[in-house]
């Protein structure tokens, strides 16, 4: 049985926007699992995205308090449909980043993280698949917000797809 997908990071909230997207809450609803890869700033957005996500995996970021941080685990890690994620919010500067994700995420097959704001999606020498699905409220230096979809699937991740966001 496939798992949708939904691939959320650095959310912002209220610091960057007052409140999700209504794309992000429609693709809330149609995810079996929502993964969030820090920086949610309130707790707010925490609680709802619990209350209405069928299941919600999180981690806190480097703007998260200490409420936030009491809740989340820096680092979460989870088997969806045969799938092992890992998920961050920080993994350093681009330059090195697969074989630095290697060294400290062995046993995943994909590394959900955040922080940069930049869509990412490659491959470390090892095989693990990183991605980073941008912010669905806070573009910075990228022509749209965004976030991901993607397909867990009997051991694979398939119909991975970056999704602008219209605010």
């Amino acid at each position: 049985m496939a798992t949708r997908l939904l691939l959320l990071s650095d959310t912002h909230i209220p610091a960057r926007a007052k409140r999700l997207p209504d794309q992000v809450w429609r693709a809330v609803d149609g995810a079996d699992v929502v993964v969030h890869a820090g920086d949610w700033i309130d707790v707010a957005t925490l609680d709802a995205l619990e209350a209405r996500a069928a299941r919600l995996v999180g981690v806190w970021g480097n703007n998260d308090g200490a409420a936030l941080r009491a809740r989340l685990p820096e680092v979460a890690r989870v088997e969806l449909d045969g799938v092992r994620f890992g998920v961050v919010h920080e993994t350093g500067p681009k330059a090195g980043r697969e074989a630095r994700m290697d060294a400290v995420h062995e046993g995943v097959d994909v590394l959900v993280f955040g922080h940069s704001h930049i869509p990412w999606d490659t491959v470390t020498p090892r095989g693990i698949r990183l991605l980073n699905p941008g912010s669905p409220t806070d573009r910075r230096r990228q022509p749209v917000c965004t976030m991901m979809t993607a397909v867990a699937d009997a051991g694979s991740l398939r119909d991975v797809e970056l999704v602008p966001v219209s605010r």
